[in-house]
């Protein structure tokens, strides 16, 4: 985990969100496995919300994933 970044408050974050690269290499591991890892993320902020990290799906093993029939809607993405 990074601790030498500066703190932010959600509540400063713009709406509609704004998007900006992400400048690190992200690996998502699980039980020892990497389910993805890339140099090529981004990261969205939105007021109220935390940040949250959208990877491109060629750099997510995808033979980990599992269809879900849950949807969500958000009017900015």
């Amino acid at each position: 985990m990074v601790s030498n970044l500066p703190k932010e408050n959600v509540w400063d974050y713009p709406r509609p969100p704004a998007i900006e690269p992400v400048q690190a290499h992200l690996r998502v591991i699980y039980n020892d496995v990497v389910l993805a890892d890339t140099t090529s993320a981004l990261r969205i902020l939105e007021t109220g919300h935390p940040p949250t990290y959208y990877i491109p799906p060629n750099d997510v093993k995808q033979e980990y994933l599992k269809h879900n029939t849950k949807s969500t809607y958000c009017e900015y993405k």
